[in-house]
């Protein structure tokens, strides 16, 4: 996935009402930009440091600039614009880069399944197969040396998107939660226990009921982003 343009870099002065930050750009102008993201961004912010963001000529748009992303002081980028995970994953599955969903014909997004009234991200279908329904998570909060957690914040939603997973298993239906991790410093991928342990809990039984638990990493540029290799889901330490 290429940006139309490459990104451009600022250093972060601080995020504010939860979809805008301000910045200072390579001239040392201050402006504000849009922040895609609507999570507590842990780990994703810290002024000062540098941000890559991109531009948007659409007339009328009050803030043209989107931020996209993140680099630390250690040189890591971190994707923190949300929308692109589920991009990244799909053109992933059509190059056939995720060898465990190769092989499909179709992928429909947003799909709706029958309990709880949700939505799941993902349904490849191809003809003389189970349906496949994916759920895909983004994953920046990195905690301690290359561990990736998820979520950063007590999340019901994501706790019924495994119900809804684990429902579609039962049914005899291939149910998979692939991670999606923008953050380089990341090696491998946790449940975030401490901040909301039902979600771990669940992560368990998931994959005890046969969900398929994946985690990819992204590389990630202001050139553009793409899913690069495999990373390990643990369960504990």
């Amino acid at each position: 996935m290429k940006y139309p343009q490459p990104l451009q870099a600022a250093r972060l002065v601080r995020r504010y009402q939860r979809f805008l930050a301000e910045a200072i750009d390579a001239q040392g102008e201050r402006f504000t930009l849009h922040c895609p993201n609507t999570g507590r961004m842990t780990g994703c912010a810290e002024p000062g440091w540098t941000i890559w963001y991109s531009r948007s000529e659409r007339p009328g748009r009050k803030y043209p600039c989107t931020w996209e992303l993140s680099q630390t002081p250690d040189g890591d980028f971190i994707g923190v614009n949300t929308a692109r995970a589920n991009g990244l994953v799909a053109e992933a599955i059509d190059a056939g880069v995720i060898p465990e969903l190769a092989g499909y014909e179709h992928l429909e997004r947003e799909v709706r399944v029958a309990d709880e009234a949700s939505r799941l991200d993902m349904r490849l279908r191809a003809p003389g197969r189970r349906h496949c329904y994916l759920e895909v998570k983004s994953v920046t909060w990195q905690v301690g040396a290359g561990i990736g957690t998820f979520p950063d914040a007590p999340s019901e939603r994501a706790r019924r998107h495994l119900r809804s997973l684990m429902a579609l298993r039962t049914a005899g239906h291939r149910a998979v939660l692939l991670f999606c991790v923008q953050h380089h410093g990341i090696e491998q991928v946790m449940p975030a226990r401490e901040i909301d342990p039902d979600y771990a809990r669940l992560l368990g039984e998931a994959r005890d009921a046969g969900v398929e638990l994946l985690a990819w990493q992204a590389r990630l540029s202001p050139a553009g982003l793409r899913l690069e290799r495999a990373l390990p889901v643990r369960l504990s330490p």
